[in-house]
């Protein structure tokens, strides 16, 4: 069957269509994506602009068309934090459904965890052992571990790459001035102090392989001399905590207007990449992971592979 994904994220309105049934891996026939970055069209009082709520609808009823125009079998939509948390979220779902027929789920963090942990499972299989997945997103950090595809522990924080980005350095698109060193290490240490509940948690939990997804670890991999993504996605990627330090101690020293003429990172996002590289440092630090494994598949694939299953069970 086909099937479509619509992720509204705190960056971009994502659809991947692909063609999966139970048991066999989902290929993608299309993905096409509008950068909205809607987490920081999010007012003083909380809620989504207008020209927010616009440019959603816009984005949400250009993606349905499309999948209409796939033939797919079915279309999956949810959004993640920079809805979740807009005060008036309720509203923006309803003008949503009005205006373009799709009703947007709302997923809370903890079941990103889950859906990202699922995904990571079904690439790796059962010899990776016990797994600890990362994923840091626009808005937030989520992180699960377990032995089975259900995990065990799962977790979201409010360390988001775009969220820290806007809260905490306050650099906008097109910024060409790096952030000062003091604005850096306060960053560091807020993050620090947000993970020390994680850390604690995480003592009682083993796992014998680390593996991160998302945008930002993908591009950390390839600073630090991962394989492009030309290669294909079969080809493994890891990323050490050495080789991020490296990173971190060369791009906080570059404008954020500049860092997207760097091999691997996309202009869309060059302003966040910073703020991601500090949660994924002091992440791996705090946690005590040398090196981490980079999966491909996340929370999109995670979606499709759930809905595959509901479909099995009847």
């Amino acid at each position: 069957m086909r099937l479509g994904v619509l992720d509204v994220g705190s960056n971009t309105v994502h659809l991947l269509v692909v063609d999966a049934h139970r048991g066999a891996h989902p290929w993608p026939a299309h993905s096409e994506k509008a950068v909205l970055r809607l987490a920081e069209q999010i007012g003083p009082d909380g809620a989504l602009t207008s020209g927010g709520e616009d440019a959603l609808v816009e984005a949400v009823a250009g993606a349905k068309a499309a999948a209409e125009g796939l033939g797919t079998d079915d279309l999956l939509a949810f959004a993640t934090s920079a809805v979740r948390e807009a005060t008036n979220a309720p509203q923006v779902l309803t003008r949503v459904r009005q205006e373009t027929g799709v009703h947007l789920h709302v997923l809370p963090g903890v079941d990103e965890a889950r859906m990202t942990f699922l995904a990571v499972r079904r690439w790796f299989g059962w010899s990776a052992g016990r797994l600890l997945v990362l994923d840091i997103g626009g808005g937030s950090l989520e992180l699960a571990a377990g032995i089975d595809e259900h995990p065990e522990f799962a977790l979201s924080v409010p360390l988001g790459a775009g969220r820290l980005t806007r809260e905490r350095l306050r650099i906008q698109p097109g910024t060409s001035v790096p952030p000062p060193a003091a604005t850096i290490d306060e960053l560091q240490r807020y993050v620090e102090e947000t993970l020390a509940p994680v850390v604690d948690k995480l003592g009682q939990v083993a796992w014998d392989r680390t593996v991160a997804t998302s945008k930002t670890f993908r591009t950390l991999a390839r600073l630090a001399g991962a394989a492009p993504s030309s290669a294909g996605l079969w080809v493994g990627r890891s990323l050490s905590q050495d080789g991020l330090r490296q990173v971190i101690g060369f791009i906080r020293h570059i404008p954020p207007s500049e860092l997207s003429e760097l091999e691997g990172v996309s202009a869309s996002r060059a302003h966040q990449l910073l703020a991601g590289a500090v949660v994924a440092e002091a992440t791996m630090r705090l946690l005590g992971i040398d090196r981490l494994d980079i999966c491909p598949w996340a929370l999109r694939e995670g979606v499709i592979l759930r809905r595959l299953d509901q479909l099995d069970g009847g």
